[in-house]
């Protein structure tokens, strides 16, 4: 379920850079998919963002939501619609539908429950986790889309790969 630990603390991103051209050759495998680099509860892996969850969580929201739909909405658009939907406790739901995008994109499992009674019970844990996740992907939620592209444009990496959306 779950990739196992190692010792080194470097990302290894999903992404599909020129193997002939790229200087990052130990970063050009793909992560495994169908697993979480990290378990629901291991929010030590990163205090900082652990802490930073509790006392902002929809910030937090509003940064992987940023992410997780391609900049289509903007983090304080996300920030403040989940402040909204929380204040009358249905925040759940909002988090619940980013979460099952991001496990889309990733292949990843629905555990250790449902997406919507994970943010329903630990809407805190959930978020450190999907944070987590898109770090080590490497997607830093902290710099946005657009720092995002920006950063992948100077390294000479295409973004995430992602499951592409049905076109109607």
């Amino acid at each position: 379920m779950f990739l196992p630990k190692t010792k080194a603390k470097t990302a290894i991103p999903v992404f599909r850079p020129d193997p002939e051209t790229s200087s990052d050759q130990a970063y050009m495998k793909q992560l495994p998919e169908g697993l979480w680099t990290t378990g629901i509860c291991e929010c030590y892996e990163d205090v900082s963002n652990c802490l930073f969850t509790c006392i902002c969580p929809c910030i937090t929201m509003g940064q992987n939501s940023e992410i997780i739909n391609r900049g289509e909405i903007s983090c304080r658009s996300d920030s403040l619609l989940h402040l909204a939907m929380g204040v009358v406790l249905f925040g759940w739901i909002f988090g619940s539908k980013n979460r099952t995008r991001l496990r889309h994109h990733f292949s990843l499992p629905e555990s250790p429950l449902p997406d919507w009674c994970t943010h329903l019970l630990c809407m805190w844990c959930a978020l450190c986790q999907e944070h987590r996740e898109l770090r080590t992907r490497g997607a830093d939620p902290i710099l946005g889309w657009e720092g995002n592209l920006r950063k992948w444009n100077d390294e000479g990496l295409t973004p995430p790969i992602v499951v592409p959306r049905m076109m109607r």
